[in-house]
């Protein structure tokens, strides 16, 4: 069976979770082993998230900072940050529409980080593409 492309969103955020858990702890990894051991089958479209999140990480902060009132990026719980990160990194640098791109969050927010986080996300990616 197929696996959709919102099961992958939620494997590259897995992935991406992971990874910051091996950067706050200061922990040795290979990005390409952490995506083996969370996908069954190689993915270019997993592949080119989770390494674009990475590449850009401090500018997707930035731009996540700019649009968080009162708040910032490293405030957030761990999987809203991944979310809010793959939101921007989708919007910014994909041809994914915005408007999936925004559900896609929120739907990750529902089920991985609490209302507020999820209203924030839903906020900034808003923000986003209507000053694009």
């Amino acid at each position: 069976m197929a696996i959709t492309r919102s099961e992958l969103r939620e494997k590259v955020m897995t992935i991406l979770y992971q990874i910051d858990l091996y950067m706050q702890n200061k922990i040795e990894y290979n990005i390409d082993d952490v995506i083996k051991e969370n996908t069954e089958i190689e993915n270019e479209f997993v592949k080119d998230m989770v390494y674009g999140v990475i590449t850009y990480r401090d500018t997707l902060d930035e731009i996540g900072n700019e649009y968080l009132s009162n708040w910032t990026i490293a405030r957030l719980d761990s999987m809203g940050r991944q979310i809010l990160r793959m939101g921007i990194y989708e919007i910014k640098y994909t041809d994914t529409p915005d408007l999936v791109v925004i559900n896609e969050a929120i739907e990750l927010a529902k089920k991985y980080s609490d209302d507020a986080v999820r209203k924030m996300i839903n906020a900034v990616l808003d923000k986003l593409i209507n000053e694009e």
